[in-house]
């Protein structure tokens, strides 16, 4: 993908330059694909030297400095960030805030609107937009044609922004095994994808975890305590199984990696946790 450089951010040809003004108030638009950035991109990467940053900055209008000062902004509203001490800049706007809450509101909706307005941009510049391709399935789109197709590339849109913003917020590690190969980890849901709607791509519902950590939290094998402390259940406790015993005897009480931002929210890990007491006793 082309870079564009810093000094000379371009304006987008496909969508009315009023959306995306070089300078001034930032609009609904830009905040909304910063913030979508934001969720994305490790902590540490927040900066205008950072090549994504680049892209993005020309794609919106802005220039990379601007970016990164916004992308700072937000995490001074990320209380993951600032219960630890860290602080982002202070001049976070009510339009910053508004553009935090509305996410945390509708994850999905604004997932899929933000993925489509970035690749109406890169269509506006002659680019290719790339179908997403993070999710781990092996679908050819070309075998489906209208709704069909139209409900998978929606599908991978936010399984791939769930990953990446999971995989993000953890450093790239699974938070209790430390693995960091991202071929082994699973941006897994804390309650599952299928039961709770609302939540299906709210970061604060996952954790990063090594696919055989991901397999035996989604079997209720083990939970979470309150202060984020590893609970196994009494079914793996008693197996006989050697290597179920030496990978996760070992990790009863440890508290897990937290995450850099969107912690774990409690209700979900408690939710979990009722569940595996529950498959405990019907056992």
């Amino acid at each position: 993908m082309v870079m564009a450089r810093e000094t000379a951010p371009m304006k987008p040809t496909d969508v009315t330059a009023t959306r995306f003004p070089s300078h001034g108030n930032w609009t609904r638009e830009q905040l909304r694909l910063a913030f979508y950035f934001y969720c994305q991109t490790p902590f540490g990467k927040l900066h205008s030297k950072n090549p994504q940053i680049i892209e993005l900055a020309s794609l919106i209008g802005r220039t990379p400095s601007a970016l990164a000062m916004k992308l700072v902004n937000f995490a001074s509203l990320d209380p993951s960030i600032t219960d630890t001490g860290r602080k982002g800049l202070s001049g976070a706007s009510v339009l910053d805030r508004e553009t935090w809450d509305a996410f945390h509101a509708n994850w999905e909706d604004l997932a899929l609107e933000c993925e489509k307005l970035r690749q109406s941009l890169l269509r506006g510049r002659g680019m290719a937009a790339m179908e997403p391709s993070d999710t781990g399935d092996h679908i050819t789109l070309t075998d489906f044609t209208g709704e069909t197709r139209q409900a998978i590339v929606q599908q991978r849109i936010k399984q791939n922004f769930f990953r990446r913003t999971v995989l993000a917020s953890y450093r790239g590690r699974c938070c209790i095994s430390g693995v960091s190969d991202s071929r082994l980890l699973v941006a897994s849901h804390i309650v599952p994808w299928s039961a709770d709607k609302a939540n299906r791509l709210n970061p604060s519902n996952g954790l990063c975890l090594s696919a055989i950590h991901d397999k035996a939290f989604d079997s209720y094998l083990f939970s979470l305590s309150d202060d984020w402390r590893v609970v196994l259940s009494d079914r793996i406790k008693a197996s006989k199984d050697s290597f179920l015993q030496d990978v996760f005897w070992p990790t009863e009480d440890k508290r897990i990696d937290m995450p850099e931002r969107f912690a774990p929210d409690p209700y979900f890990v408690s939710k979990h946790r009722m569940t595996m007491l529950d498959t405990r006793v019907a056992d």
